[in-house]
């Protein structure tokens, strides 16, 4: 039987669980139907995501239409947890795009068809909430082909929406659309006989290369328009078929925790079972690929049955300790780009039992990496790294519930990196102290690197001149020493070298070279000079024409800079680079100024240096 890994992404509220619960049910995976509202949606398995309606983790579930084994992976819709919708993307076959047809394109729906088209994962829309008041249709189809894409294929249209009566009727493919695409369908659109049986053809093929979008109207609640989508997903989305044999390849998207630790895995080529071996690579926290390997003591399917999991399969796999993003049977691992904004805020987090603090964060964090938990400046605090304020809630909650743990957080603070200014240089030998404190010679030269280039480490000093563990030592005490820079910010973006080198056999160890070498460090650093440099967010702002003076002027007081608006039927469009500090604000006062007609999208957009004076992240957080 085919194979298809398939993502559900959406806007908040578009009504994304509502439909994964619906196809689950209409395909006959479930027997009740759950509703968010109640708390009772299959894919929903947190209390707290039945509680506050929201998902929070990635779930995966599974059912069959047609020929077809579809795994469905439903995902947060709540920007602050984009993280775990980055993950997903990263392994689907194709996916459905759910909007609200009463709110249309949101936001965040812009963003998610951005990062789809550019990750080139085949993708459906499906326009839910037809039965709704204020349910639009034409309006809101040519906002679709406008804001998200002019390559939209309507495979039905609604009537009598925006009431109870609410239905669908199938549209045949637009073959203008189509002919874009298809030197096929543009020559039989041009001769004026257009071949239906060509046009369904057709479209299935661009459908499943992504390079047109299938669009189906819709309601989750009362199921109008899903066997049309059921159809679409089997025949419109691309699927594969298990091959046997092969080598094990595989990555690993997200961890669960309940009574047993599983990683989730999605297989592309191999299989794995219960008792296999698995080498897997990783990057440490210095950066490097290392490798390990371990023994499965379980495989579960997405079903949650335990069997053996073919290529195109996602495995839930138990006792080994992998960790997302680990790389299955590999020795390497290739650099992935982020498409998504990296977290730019942290906290400060406390409780009256620093243990079970610890505790708590350490495995919401082997879920979701990214929150980055380290040690704070007091005693038993902790830092972890936020997307923003429902995150942060959230994190509070898991650790009430799950631990037991009542956790204080302090305001949180934009998170800044340090860039070095000029080239700095630093050599200490071994007879420089009398006593000799380290036994060890270390040379290094600190410059500017490319940007987004890391933190790289060089060597000019003679090969061969130290043991490799000495050589280890230094290499990864240097990216632990970057961590904080001279105004206690992470150092980005520079070329360190070992320009020196020289030890005592066999006096010295390994850990002569790791206290010395923070020593040299920071005196080439303090040589060199850093710059505090800020977030930034590159945004592109919709508004009416009229609202535009006004709008322009609020986003310069939040220092924001504009590019030269584009004017084009009452409406504007204005891209624009505002500090990440500032971003959330400004989207704030946003719906007020505009009354609720602007539509702000946003991206990471790299950091700039701080005017005046810099701030220093050695300064505790405040509560």
């Amino acid at each position: 039987m085919r194979m298809l890994n398939l993502g559900i992404v959406a806007h908040v509220d578009a009504g994304k669980t509502s439909l994964t619960e619906r196809l689950l049910f209409e395909s006959g995976s479930i027997r009740r139907l759950g509703s968010v509202d109640d708390g009772s949606t299959t894919t929903d398995g947190m209390e707290l995501e039945r509680r506050r309606g929201i998902t929070i983790r990635s779930a995966v579930a599974a059912f069959t239409t047609a020929d077809c084994r579809v795994h469905l992976i439903d995902t947060p819709g709540h920007t602050d947890f984009v993280a775990e919708v980055e993950r997903a993307l990263g392994v689907l076959d194709g996916a459905i795009l759910v909007l609200s047809a009463v709110e249309g394109v949101q936001a965040h729906t812009r963003v998610l068809m951005r990062t789809l088209r550019a990750m080139g994962v085949p993708t459906i829309l499906f326009v839910n909430k037809i039965d709704r008041v204020g349910a639009r249709h034409t309006e809101l189809l040519a906002d679709i082909r406008r804001l998200l894409s002019d390559s939209v294929v309507p495979l039905n249209r609604p009537t009598d929406f925006g009431t109870r009566n609410a239905d669908v009727v199938d549209v045949a493919p637009d073959a203008e659309v189509l002919a874009e695409h298809s030197e096929a369908v543009l020559e039989s659109y041009v001769d004026g006989e257009i071949d239906t049986t060509l046009l369904v053809k057709e479209l299935r093929s661009l459908s499943r290369a992504g390079l047109v979008y299938p669009a189906f109207f819709g309601s989750a609640i009362t199921g109008v328009g899903i066997t049309a989508l059921r159809k679409g997903i089997a025949e419109l989305l691309p699927s594969t078929e298990p091959a046997p044999g092969g080598e094990l390849d595989g990555v690993v998207f997200a961890v669960e925790h309940g009574r047993q630790r599983f990683a989730v895995a999605r297989l592309f080529s191999g299989s794995l079972a219960a008792r296999d071996e698995v080498t897997f690579a990783r990057r440490n926290e210095s950066g490097a690929v290392v490798v390990g390997s371990g023994v499965t003591t379980a495989v579960l399917d997405a079903s949650g049955e335990r069997t053996t999991v073919p290529a195109g399969g996602i495995a839930r796999i138990g006792g080994i300790a992998l960790r997302v993003g680990d790389r299955l049977g590999s020795t390497t691992l290739s650099p992935t780009p982020a498409r998504f904004r990296p977290p730019t805020l942290e906290t400060v987090v406390t409780a009256e039992n620093p243990t079970a603090l610890f505790t708590g964060l350490s495995q919401l964090a082997d879920q979701d990496p990214l929150i980055n938990v380290r040690r704070g400046q007091s005693p038993g605090s902790l830092v972890v790294s936020l997307y923003g304020d429902v995150q942060r809630e959230v994190i509070a909650s898991r650790l009430a519930e799950e631990f037991g743990v009542e956790a204080e957080f302090s305001a949180p603070r934009v998170v800044c990196v340090e860039r070095v200014g000029a080239t700095g240089r630093a050599l200490q030998s071994m007879g420089d102290t009398s006593p000799v404190l380290h036994w060890a010679t270390i040379g290094l030269r600190i410059e500017p690197g490319a940007s987004n280039s890391g933190v790289l480490f060089r060597l000019e000093a003679e090969r061969g001149s130290l043991p490799a563990a000495f050589m280890t030592a230094i290499e990864e005490t240097v990216h632990a020493t970057l961590r904080e820079g001279i105004f206690g910010w992470q150092v980005v973006d520079c070329v360190v070298t070992l320009t020196h080198t020289g030890y005592a056999s066999p006096i010295s160890t390994a850990a002569d070279f790791r206290g010395l070498t923070p020593i040299v460090l920071a005196k080439a650093l303090e040589e060199a000079g850093t710059v505090v440099c800020e977030p930034l967010d590159e945004v592109e702002l919709e508004v009416p024409e009229k609202l535009l003076s006004a709008v322009l002027t609020t986003l310069i007081r939040h220092d924001g800079l504009p590019e030269t608006p584009l004017v084009r039927n009452g409406s504007a469009t204005v891209e624009a680079v505002i500090p990440s500090a500032r971003l959330r604000e400004f989207h704030r006062v946003l719906p007020g100024l505009t009354g609720g007609a602007g539509v702000l999208t946003s991206r990471f957009g790299g950091h700039r240096p701080v005017t005046g004076e810099p701030p220093t992240r050695t300064v505790p957080l405040t509560h």
